[in-house]
């Protein structure tokens, strides 16, 4: 018997054909992880060097049910597999190759929350208005830039970006993304997005690296194409290169990711990329019933952007797809949850079959409330994890601080927790200490102790420039005039630190140093221990003897459990000398552990709570890739679900359209789409027209057509070669007006220039809402009579559409124009001109052409005087 007798005849040739590029397009609940697995296994069976295949997923969690069952059809072969996350695989990847980019092996990954910390504390350093400056804006920038291959020294130095950032009224995000990436860099510690941008500059600057790599992996695999960003797509096609047996497994109808910086073009364009690429399509559905799959398909049938398909099944007909209107949206969560009582005794059915979906986080209080009443368990999908849990990020930040004592935020977390009378004073002296000197506060203690710093400061390094930022802290600018002043000044500082606290930081420095010297030879769940006992915490919560306390002992004892058992399950490390995964003889050290659990991502949790017999209520963003027997998709409602801000472009609202079909296929015997006709958004009651989805759904499928109404959006298009909707008949363009949906208060405006919102981003992991954390949603207008047209995203306005190769970077793409300024030959000397900012003056020259085209203008408003413009960004028009 085969092992492959068990696929179906379209799943087991994806799994046979192993040579070459090859492209497998899964429909939803079409088996694709079944035969990415058989396909692995089979290449296995039939000799393959496990070392050699390369399988990159999105999820810890999807890796590890692959390689389980993988193990059981082929046995221990497949524990040498290179599977994990492109995060988790590209982190061995640094750790083997940390010198060429001078990290330490043991560098720390940040979390967001952690990122987050640091650029607060810059925009503090740097004296800059925290409102204006919010962390997760900030970081957000940063990340999306990062995805897009941009370094902070261009992103610092090019004006495209300084202007959008002036836009969003945060002109200084380029200084504050430089700083972030020296103080990451002199703290050797990397965040998820630094994971992806920095393996891209090791296959760049070392073509010796990249080679080795290429000549490694004969066959690589990519789960979620069609999630891939411009980071993750150039690493998969620069390790491709050597052997083109890649193989990549995908939906374009689930692209649901762009928020993220995830480019549907990557799977749309793959047989561009490679023309031999043979193509298998899994059509066959196996999740649920005809009526749900047929109506799926009607819904995705309206996109333009798609890789053609028709979904089937041979699974019952089922119920119709059934339509729920309510007159509210408190109404709507007593409907639905009427709905899941009556659905439960009828069918005995388990609170836990049930799944209600929705778009913004916000929708979950009606639902929450009408479920309580009615006694119904639920569970908020993606709530508080266990890794984040306070004492839990506590005793983790002592394990990073040993492992790493550079690391400034586990040391700013654990160096007075629990207390030991080192205020804020005495930081800030230890910050400028090592800030002076191009370091942290670890190397402001080193300096204490011994009058200069053990550790080499960032390379370059001049306080007069690097460290001009401390004159916000008091630093007088005369310790800047010459080394001599500069070390009087340093000294002075560490004299005002009393004997007492000094006497204290040096016996915790012994503390940390003693055991870091001792982590490499000693068992993770050892080392673990000691520095519970070693820290002081434990100490505390025993004293305490409160329920808190308690809880917060179990929790900690959890965490050493959890060590325990990664030491005994295990895992796979890089050889250093031949590079091969291989499982670790010997000691697991604790590093091991910190990386295993900073790359944990959101669906990576506790199968307990992933069982719990509870209703699950979270965002369609955070439904994909699961499956519920009964599922409520509630808020189908135009400017919530399409989201108002995805209406400007054809591409947003196609991707709005994914995420609905995504929300559809979730359900495998039954499903209720619901809208409200009116919902309560900032103390104000909205009138609401159903969703266009809804409208455009084929009828035949559904229960109660009836309750739709004439679709009020019928005959608007979105025309590919413009950027306005546009009626069919007549072709009447809409401008501008003032129905901007966005501007409501804690929408940020319209959406940033990344395509998602204003407000922070996990970009390695998401947090389920679907848009960054902001759960808010501005005004309906009900139905639309225009739309605000909407710039499409580019390079060079600072916008990141257009993407540089890495191996120009940081070069924006050859022949690309950039902005949408005037050309040369707009411009003549003589002319007159107004400015948007300077006002009116007159053209004395012109220099360069296209790109390049610089106009410098007299201008006539008093001391303003003669400018150097450069046209693509310059907003000129000429007035005679």
């Amino acid at each position: 018997m085969s092992l492959l007798d068990g696929l179906n005849p379209e799943q087991r040739a994806a799994a046979e054909h192993t040579q070459g590029p090859v492209m497998i397009i899964a429909g939803a609940g079409s088996g694709k992880t079944r035969t990415l697995t058989y396909r692995i296994a089979h290449l296995l069976e039939i000799g393959a060097d496990p070392f050699r295949i390369l399988a990159l997923t999105f999820t810890n969690k999807a890796a590890k049910e692959m390689k389980d069952r993988i193990t059981q059809l082929v046995g221990p072969a497949a524990r040498s597999l290179w599977m994990g996350t492109f995060h988790s695989i590209f982190a061995k990847i640094l750790r083997a190759e940390a010198d060429h980019l001078g990290y330490q092996k043991t560098f720390g990954i940040y979390d967001t929350d952690e990122s987050k910390s640091l650029i607060k504390k810059i925009v503090k350093d740097f004296n800059l208005d925290p409102k204006q400056y919010k962390e997760s804006k900030v970081l957000y920038r940063i990340s999306m830039a990062k995805n897009s291959l941009i370094s902070a020294e261009y992103y610092a130095e090019n004006g495209a970006f300084l202007e959008e950032d002036t836009r969003m009224r945060m002109p200084e995000t380029g200084r504050i993304f430089l700083e972030y990436s020296n103080r990451m860099k002199q703290a050797s510690v990397m965040d998820f997005d630094d994971l992806l941008f920095n393996t891209n500059v090791l296959f760049r600057d070392f073509p010796e690296v990249l080679l080795k790599y290429q000549k490694r992996f004969q066959y690589i695999m990519v789960d979620e194409y069609q999630d891939t960003n411009y980071a993750q797509y150039l690493i998969v096609k620069k390790l491709a290169a050597g052997h083109k047996n890649i193989c990549v497994v995908g939906d374009d109808s689930q692209s649901i990711y762009s928020f993220r910086g995830a480019n549907i073009q990557n799977i749309l364009n793959f047989q561009h990329d490679y023309p031999e690429a043979v193509k298998f399509k899994l059509e066959q559905n196996y999740r649920s019933t005809k009526h749900i799959v047929q109506l799926s398909n009607s819904i995705i049938e309206h996109n333009k952007d798609r890789i053609p398909k028709e979904i089937w099944t041979d699974n019952e007909e089922g119920p119709k797809v059934h339509i729920l209107q309510s007159a509210s949206d408190v109404e709507e969560g007593t409907t639905v949850a009427h709905q899941i009582f009556q659905v439960r005794m009828n069918r005995q059915a388990h609170p836990k079959d049930f799944a209600v979906l929705y778009r913004i986080n916000s929708q979950s209080k009606a639902i929450e409330d009408a479920l309580r009443k009615l006694n119904i368990p639920y569970r908020i999908y993606g709530g508080l994890s266990f890794y984040r849990r306070k004492e839990i990020k506590d005793i983790l930040g002592y394990f990073r601080w040993v492992v790493n004592p550079r690391d400034e935020e586990a040391l700013l977390r654990c160096i007075n927790n629990p207390a030991r009378g080192i205020g804020e004073t005495t930081l800030n002296r230890l910050r400028l200490l090592g800030a002076l000197s191009g370091g942290g506060t670890w190397e402001g203690m080193e300096w204490l102790r011994n009058g200069s710093m053990l550790t080499p400061g960032r390379e370059g390094f001049d306080p007069a420039k690097d460290a001009a930022w401390l004159a916000n802290l008091g630093v007088p600018a005369e310790a800047f005039s010459s080394p001599e002043a500069l070390l009087r000044y340093q000294q002075a500082v560490a004299g005002s630190i009393n004997s007492s606290t000094q006497a204290k930081l040096f016996a915790l420095m012994d503390t940390i140093l003693s055991l870091n010297a001792r982590f490499y030879q000693t068992d993770a769940f050892e080392m673990a221990n000691q520095i519970w006992k070693a820290s002081g915490l434990a100490f505390e919560y025993k004293q305490e003897e409160t329920p808190e306390s308690e809880s917060r002992m179990n929790n900690v004892e959890e965490l050493l459990n959890a060590v325990k058992t990664f030491c005994e399950e295990d895992p796979m490390m890089v050889d250093e000398e031949t590079g091969e995964l291989i499982a670790i003889e010997g000691v697991v050290t604790l590093d091991r552990f910190l990386q295993d659990v900073a790359l944990l991502t959101d669906q990576d949790e506790k199968k307990e709570e992933a069982d719990a017999d509870k209703v699950t209520l979270m965002t369609v963003h955070a439904a994909k890739g699961l499956e519920f027997p009964y599922v409520f998709v509630v808020g189908c409602e135009e400017n919530l679900f399409p989201a108002a801000q995805s209406l400007n472009t054809r591409e947003e609202v196609e991707e709005e359209r994914r995420l609905f079909y995504v929300a559809v296929t979730r359900a495998e015997k039954d499903l209720w789409l619901s809208y409200a006709n009116r919902r309560m958004r900032w103390g104000e009651t909205d009138f609401c027209e159903p969703s266009r989805f809804l409208l455009e759904l084929n009828t035949t499928h559904l229960e109660n057509p009836e309750i739709l109404q004439k679709n009020p959006f019928a005959g608007i298009d979105f025309e590919d070669s413009d950027q306005e909707w546009k009626m069919r008949s007549g072709g009447k363009s809409f401008g501008q007006g003032n129905g901007s949906y966005g501007n409501r208060p804690g929408n940020g405006g319209r959406s940033s220039s990344f395509g998602g919102q204003n407000s922070g981003l996990r970009s390695h992991s998401g947090n389920g809402s679907g848009y960054g954390g902001d759960n808010t949603r501005g005004n309906s207008l009900g139905k639309p009579d225009f739309y605000v047209p909407k710039p499409k995203p580019d390079l060079q306005s600072g916008r990141f559409k257009k993407l540089s190769d890495l191996n120009a970077m940081p070069m924006p793409p050859a022949g690309s124009t950039g902005g949408n300024g005037a050309s040369s030959g707009d411009f003549k000397p003589g002319q007159r001109v107004r400015h948007a900012k300077f006002g009116a003056g007159t053209i004395k020259s012109i220099e360069g052409e296209g790109a390049n085209c610089k106009l410098i203008v007299a201008f006539d408003a008093p001391g303003v005087g003669e400018k150097t413009l450069l046209t693509k960004f310059a907003k000129v028009e000429v007035i005679g």
